[in-house]
């Protein structure tokens, strides 16, 4: 999955997300999750702090994660420091265990920066028709930029990113790109089969990745050394630090991130109805200024919104032939609630015109896919997943790990010259036991136990975003073994 599935992984949920691994339904708020801050309701106390809470969750996670990947000298697999890439650069394999649901399509490159304290330059090499993108989120989560395949191609590229409050001149040759925050992460991905001279390729275009400080441009330049704060928690996964945080110290963080990093100007109502908590972007937060029963509401607020984050995932699935996915996220306008969810157990989430990932967990019966028995997931003619960008089929154990199988083969897809039927159908064979040689390039090794399917999909066409398309449904062989 994302590079953020190892600081994620202590305690992740297994509802799936669009476009960052694990993917979900679209959300469909009800009146009872729905956060009230929003409204014109007249809330009392501990809705306010509860919805607070919500409306602040992806800041707060966004800067500890920061803290977390930013946390070295140098670049070390999937952290750097502030300004410069981690490129991940290699698939993991069944032994793999630091991160939920990895993927074996898509090459990582991440970076986070403050452009509030100045632009920075980002180049792109030469592509030369590789699929690749690279999604810029605010400090609030969303996406405000895509460079890549499908919005800008695949030639030499320059971008001036700046921050929200920048004017001023662009360099000669750059595209300007305004970011609504001083905080932005770049989780860059890049198309990659696997075989030993595509990681070469894709490692090329990966060192020539460069960011640099506007200031820097034009002359030669050396990153500096990242610096390494001892106290930073590198170990414990980010949900279980932010969800520990007592109120106090959670809302001073909120209050804090708010100075550089500004609610959008949709989010007034939400802004108003925190300063009325004496929560205000810049300065400190001070619950013992607060009338006693105001008080008792801030520091119940974790205990109220994390059920009510975790909780939405039961309204915000729909199901179709068994598997359930979402085409809301990546931008969320003014559901808070949905944007939590998804800063919980999907953040670095693409925009669906990006990725979509349906998953699956039972069979076309309902009943929960498990090795003892054996499956097909038959597509008719002409009717493959309908992409632009790529698709494949990953298994995963029930803990979203890769399964060991003698072939070490974790996923399926066109790269693996799929066998037609006779009618031009395509059969993928979902089982533990080889279906024999001949059968064997349609087969996905499954474990013995209960498992998990995840179909990934790069650049959506509209028949899948519309729900015109839908997966065709994991059905029991007639030679299943009951």
């Amino acid at each position: 999955m994302d590079v953020t599935r190892r600081i994620f992984a202590a305690g992740a949920a297994t509802i799936p997300f669009v476009g960052s691994g694990l993917p979900l339904a679209r959300a469909q708020s009800t009146a009872q999750d729905a956060p009230l801050i929003g409204n014109n309701a007249v809330a009392d106390p501990i809705e306010l702090a509860t919805d607070a809470y919500i409306y602040g969750y992806p800041l707060v996670t966004m800067e500890m994660t920061r803290r977390v990947l930013t946390n070295v000298a140098a670049p070390e697999g999937k952290n750097a420091p502030m300004g410069q890439f981690a490129n991940l650069r290699e698939y993991p394999d069944a032994k793999f265990r630091a991160v939920t649901a990895p993927n074996a399509d898509t090459l990582y490159s991440s970076a986070f920066i403050d452009v509030g304290t100045e632009p920075h330059l980002l180049s792109i090499p030469e592509e030369d028709g590789r699929y690749y993108l690279m999604p810029m989120l605010s400090a609030w989560t969303n996406v405000f930029a895509v460079p890549g395949k499908r919005t800008t191609g695949t030639g030499p590229q320059t971008y001036f990113i700046a921050g929200p409050g920048w004017s001023g001149s662009v360099p000669s040759g750059a595209k300007l790109i305004q970011a609504p925050t001083n905080l932005i992460w770049i989780l860059g991905r890049t198309y990659c089969t696997g075989a030993p001279e595509d990681y070469r390729a894709v490692h090329a275009l990966q060192d020539q990745y460069r960011l640099i400080p506007a200031s820097a441009a034009g002359k030669p330049y050396t990153p500096p050394p990242g610096r390494v704060d001892p106290s930073v928690d590198t170990k414990t996964a980010v949900r279980e630090q932010v969800n520990r945080m007592d109120a106090t110290t959670y809302f001073n963080m909120l209050a804090t991130l708010m100075k550089d990093n500004s609610p959008a100007l949709a989010d007034g109502v939400p802004v108003a109805k925190m300063a009325s908590l004496g929560i205000v972007p810049g300065q400190p937060f001070d619950p013992a200024r607060l009338p006693p029963a105001t008080r008792e509401a801030i520091a119940q607020a974790p205990k109220e919104a994390i059920p009510r984050i975790m909780g939405h995932m039961k309204t915000a699935g729909q199901h179709v032939n068994g598997w359930t996915f979402t085409t809301n996220g990546g931008d969320y306008g003014k559901d808070y609630l949905q944007r939590a969810l998804v800063t919980a157990v999907g953040l670095g989430c693409n925009l669906p015109q990006d990725a979509v990932y349906p998953v699956a967990t039972v069979d076309a019966a309902g009943r929960r896919l498990t090795g003892a028995s054996t499956y097909v997931m038959r597509f008719p003619a002409g009717e493959l997943p309908p992409v632009n960008g790529f698709w494949s089929l990953t298994m995963y154990d029930a803990d979203y790990f890769f399964v060991d199988n003698p072939i070490n083969r974790y996923s399926l897809s066109p790269r693996d010259s799929l066998k037609a039927n006779p009618d031009g159908s395509v059969d993928l064979l979902i089982q533990h036991e080889s279906p024999g040689a001949q059968r064997e390039a349609n087969w996905l090794p499954a474990p013995a136990g209960p498992f998990i399917l995840m179909l990934r999909t790069y650049w959506p066409k509209d028949v899948l975003l519309n729900g015109s398309w839908a997966p065709p449904p994991v059905t029991r062989s007639s030679s299943a073994t009951l």
